[in-house]
């Protein structure tokens, strides 16, 4: 299939609006945090088990699980049909909530749509994109990532005055957001990649040389053991940080800076801010044309740095303002950007969305787990303790990343099909 033939911008964006939704959601969380905790008398327990089930944590892991392996199964469009159906009855819930289980319910479902549709977009992104184009067409799902946290931010802020009804109006505009999207969502086509590769499995089985896709080739063949380790190396230890910051950091602004919870938000909005302009000028840009080695140890560097000012210079004026820029800049091209696309890239067309989907629930399950501890490590052990944990998660994503990146620019899916798994695969 020429490239030429390959899926145009308008289906990509489509696609990406589900990344919009999904980030947005976390960040409405977060943003709304202290508002719930208020509003509801939440203990530390209860907090971090919000953040531990949500679309930041066990939730998205679960749903990106059972996603990877219907996407694979069914094809890549297929998730659209219900996922943002599901993801609706999730922020419904969290918008009408008034009391814990209720809030408690709607974090979940809303957790179970955005991990089933992760998969099936990153895929669909990835083959459906030009080869020359790919890392360009995988940072308009990444830009839309960031603007969904920029929305909702701004969104807290200006509706501060009204306390919880302020965050039950931005968990409602993305109720209709989503419902927009899922219309346009109906109308994308099928990923042709993935129709060739079923035509070829169904030719296979024909012939008796049935074409297995287990779950356990994802462990036993060489390429993809090299990929997992490389993927898993650099996004999970990374969002362990990131999904702390995602959920947690405006209410850190507050309980450890003395933030209120507007200037917290619109802290955590501007980082937003930059995370969405370096995306478009670093990663969309250059993503295609410099060695992405490079572009990814210098956002490591970056995020290094941020988080040792954050932890050891205090958090004053200055130093909040130099995490803010190093961090949201270096988001932009850094460990999420790459994710996506080397996950993308370095798996067989047969099992991209189920080892996608294997590596996100691995990721959000950490995540999960340390959210389950991270407001009482803040109370008991104090934030520098914390933010030394957090720097040795940022140090391995960093050393792992800059060692093992690959080399795909410019190459078909086909061509780094072929160099991984053989032409005879």
């Amino acid at each position: 299939m020429a490239d030429g033939a390959k899926g145009g911008l308008k289906a990509t964006i489509t696609v990406a609006m589900s990344n919009y939704l999904e980030a947005g959601s976390i960040v409405a969380g977060a943003g709304g945090l202290s508002l719930w905790v208020e509003y509801l008398k939440l203990d530390d327990i209860k907090v971090g088990l919000l953040g531990a089930v949500s679309a930041n944590g066990f939730g998205s892991a679960v749903g990106a699980f059972i996603g990877g392996i219907l996407v694979d199964r069914f094809g890549r469009k297929f998730i659209y049909k219900y996922d943002l159906l599901v993801y609706m009855l999730g922020v419904l819930l969290i918008t009408l909530s008034f009391n814990f289980p209720m809030l408690l319910l709607g974090y979940i479902i809303t957790g179970l749509a955005v991990g089933a549709g992760i998969p099936a977009a990153w895929t669909y992104i990835s083959e459906e994109a030009p080869a020359n184009e790919r890392a360009a067409r995988v940072g308009w799902g990444q830009f839309a990532w960031s603007v969904g946290p920029v929305i909702s931010l701004l969104l807290s802020v200006l509706l501060a005055p009204l306390g919880i009804l302020g965050s039950r109006i931005i968990f409602a505009q993305l109720f209709v957001v989503a419902a927009i999207t899922w219309i346009m969502q109906q109308q994308i086509r099928e990923s042709m990649i993935w129709e060739e590769e079923r035509q070829k499995q169904a030719e296979l089985k024909a012939k008796y040389q049935i074409s297995k896709s287990s779950t356990k080739e994802l462990f036993t063949i060489k390429a993809n053991l090299h990929a997992m380790i490389l993927l898993i190396g650099i996004y999970c230890f990374w969002n362990l940080v990131a999904g702390v910051m995602g959920y947690f950091m405006p209410y850190i602004y507050e309980k450890v800076g003395g933030l209120t919870a507007a200037q917290a938000n619109l802290l955590q909005a501007f980082l937003w801010i930059l995370t969405v302009a370096s995306t478009y000028f670093v990663f969309i840009k250059l993503g295609d044309k410099v060695n992405r080695r490079v572009l990814y140890g210098l956002g490591a560097l970056m995020e290094i740095v941020a988080w040792i000012i954050l932890s050891f210079a205090g958090m004053g004026k200055i130093q909040l303002m130099l995490f803010v820029i190093l961090w949201g800049t270096a988001a932009g091209f850094g460990a999420q950007a790459f994710y996506a696309l080397w996950a993308g890239e370095l798996f067989h067309t047969k099992y991209r969305a189920k080892a996608q989907g294997f590596l996100f629930s691995v990721a959000r399950i950490a995540v999960g787990l340390i959210s389950l501890v991270v407001p009482t490590m803040i109370t008991q052990l104090g934030f520098k303790f914390a933010g030394t944990v957090m720097i040795g998660f940022l140090l391995i994503a960093a050393i792992i990343g800059v060692a093992m990146a690959p080399e795909t620019r410019g190459k078909t899916l086909k061509e780094i099909q072929q160099e991984r798994y053989g032409t005879n695969y």
